[in-house]
């Protein structure tokens, strides 16, 4: 349930639980720009407290505390003595490995193909980097949604589209405005209190990441930055 000066569809961002908490940026995150894209752009409207919408919340609250809590300590929606992230199948993070390997982006962009057909490559990029670069790329945030909930607590499975706009340049590629998007099956096993244990992704990452490739190349030094506090 959301409460008074939260986040309409995330928890754990503001209130005196917060009051400790050491944020990325220095400040809890600010998700109205994609707030707006997710409310025009959803395919669904869940009733408030339906499987739906608490899985939607689950799933957008831990996407915030990965992305924007520095220690795994401050994490709410999770069982830090149980967590593992697998992303297809690939060995699981605990939350610490995921920050020693670069963050979320290079967590959920894993890959095994030969470094010089990566058009992004997790090995090369740090947290800050990557951050910079898909906000630039979308300056109104990735929203995402879920589509469909296969089954409740304790073993949540669900369809999820992640999307935005390729507003900005990517890696030396023009933006091209046009809507990017994948969609994937999420597995999150969650305990009582739906804390979440262990989160079992599946989704095809190369048509996602080959759509910025329409975009014209760039004169060296055409592309510019972004502010980092927009987010999924």
């Amino acid at each position: 349930m959301a409460v008074a000066g939260e986040d309409p569809y995330r928890s754990f961002i503001s209130g005196e639980g917060e009051k400790d908490t050491e944020w990325r940026f220095g400040a809890p995150p600010n998700y109205d720009v994609v707030n707006r894209l997710f409310e025009a752009d959803r395919t669904n409207v869940w009733p408030l407290g339906s499987l739906e919408e608490r899985v939607q919340r689950m799933v957008k609250t831990w996407e915030m505390e990965l992305s924007h809590k520095v220690r795994p300590q401050d994490f709410k929606s999770v069982n830090l003595e149980k967590f593992t992230l697998s992303v297809n199948g690939r060995r699981g993070l605990t939350a610490a490995g995921i920050g020693e390997i670069g963050g979320s982006y290079n967590a959920f962009l894993q890959t095994d193909l030969p470094k010089k057909l990566r058009i992004y490559d997790p090995e090369e990029e740090t947290r800050d980097t990557s951050s910079r670069e898909f906000l630039t790329t979308f300056p109104r945030g990735f929203a995402v949604e879920i589509l469909q909930v296969y089954s409740g607590p304790p073993v949540v499975a669900y369809r999820f589209r992640h999307w935005s706009y390729m507003d900005g340049p990517f890696k030396g590629h023009a933006p091209t405005g046009e809507l990017v998007q994948f969609s994937g099956i999420g597995i999150f096993h969650v305990d009582e209190d739906w804390r979440v244990e262990k989160v079992e992704l599946f989704y095809e990452r190369g048509d996602f990441l080959s759509s910025f490739l329409k975009g014209a190349p760039l004169e060296h030094g055409e592309a510019a930055g972004a502010c980092p506090f927009v987010s999924s």
